[in-house]
Parts: structure tokens; C-alpha cells; sequence
């Protein structure tokens, strides 16, 4: 028997920094795609405070050191998702929980994506967003901090946005009940 080695996928590798990320203690990867939006996020992972070390193809073991549900750091800087549209709606939950200020952006192409879709239920919650170009367009201020509980009927099925949601209760401490109009990916 022959084994073959199958490229990992960027939304689930994005997904696992993001969770890696979260959790306390060391995290162990394998198989992640090295892609351009899976290295964007991971890079404003760093900016965040965590010690993502460089990955490739070769689907070498990745340690990712977490820092807990709380635990991401004020960036220094903008956080600049290039094209990575997932990681930048995930991401708005996840930064919606933490007691942080910071202004996400992207490049052109995402820069012409809405996220409203993601800023509107994350503002039932109580996250405060800001435009700072476009309406309903990147660059975004987000704070954040302590999130209530939503209950949401979402109008398009997305699993951005589902994931968005759910990370923002679970880095929230919040509920959420979510439904859609289909069931979206289950990544």
C-alpha cells in the first residue's frame, strides 16, 4: 500500500492557528497549508502576542504556544489580513471578546468585501466597530471587551460568519444561538 501526502486546507488551517491560538498551553499542528491567507492570519497572530513559529508545505509538526481565551495583546500596529477574508471575519470575533483596541484592514480585494454581515450581529453584542473607509468595507476599529449573549437569525448561510459568532461567545464568555436560512460549511 502506497501512502500519499494531501495538501492541507485554508479555511480548516486558519481555523486551527486561530484555536491553537486560544487555548492554554502548547498546541501541536500538522499538515497545515502554507498559503498566502493562512500566513496572513498567522502574522497577525504574532502581532497579537503569539509565538506562531514559520511553517511550509512539508507538513512538519507546528508548536503554537497559546495564550489563553484572554490572552491575545494590544497590537502595536494595524492588523492587515492581505486577501484573507476568512481570517479577517474570524478574527472580528475573536478580537470582539478581548479588552483591546485595533483597526483590521486588507488589501484591495478585501478592502471591497462587506462586513457587515460579521460587524452587525458582533455589535448586538456589544462589540463597538468603527469605519474607517468605505461603509460597510475594511479598514475597521474594533474594541472590545466583556460580550451578551445573541440570538440570531442570519440572512445569508456563511460559515464565517457562524464561526465569527461562535468564537466571539466562546472568547466572550457569551451565548449565541445561530440560525440560518441553510446549513453553511462545517469546517
Amino acid at each position: 500500500m502506497r501512502r500519499i501526502r494531501v495538501p492541507g486546507d485554508k479555511s480548516v488551517t486558519q481555523r486551527a492557528l486561530v484555536f491553537a491560538s486560544l487555548a492554554s498551553g502548547e498546541s501541536r499542528l500538522r499538515g497545515l497549508l502554507p498559503g498566502e491567507d493562512p500566513q496572513a492570519t498567522a502574522a497577525v497572530l504574532r502581532a497579537l502576542g503569539v509565538d506562531i513559529p514559520p511553517f511550509g508545505g512539508d507538513g512538519a509538526e507546528v508548536r503554537i504556544q497559546g495564550v489563553g481565551l484572554r490572552g491575545l495583546q494590544a497590537p502595536q500596529g494595524v492588523l492587515d489580513f492581505e486577501n484573507s477574508g476568512t481570517g479577517a471575519r474570524l478574527m472580528l470575533g475573536v478580537l470582539a471578546g478581548q479588552p483591546i483596541t485595533a483597526t483590521v484592514t486588507g488589501d484591495a480585494s478585501l478592502q471591497s468585501r462587506p462586513m457587515r454581515r460579521v460587524t452587525t450581529p458582533l455589535s448586538k453584542m456589544g462589540a463597538v466597530f468603527r469605519e474607517m473607509g468605505e461603509p460597510d468595507r475594511l479598514p475597521l476599529e474594533l474594541t472590545g471587551g466583556a460580550l451578551t449573549s445573541l440570538d440570531y437569525d442570519s440572512p445569508v448561510a456563511s460559515a464565517q460568519i457562524k464561526s465569527a459568532l461562535l468564537l466571539a461567545g466562546l472568547v466572550g464568555g457569551a451565548s449565541v444561538r445561530l440560525s440560518e436560512p441553510y446549513r453553511s460549511r462545517d469546517h
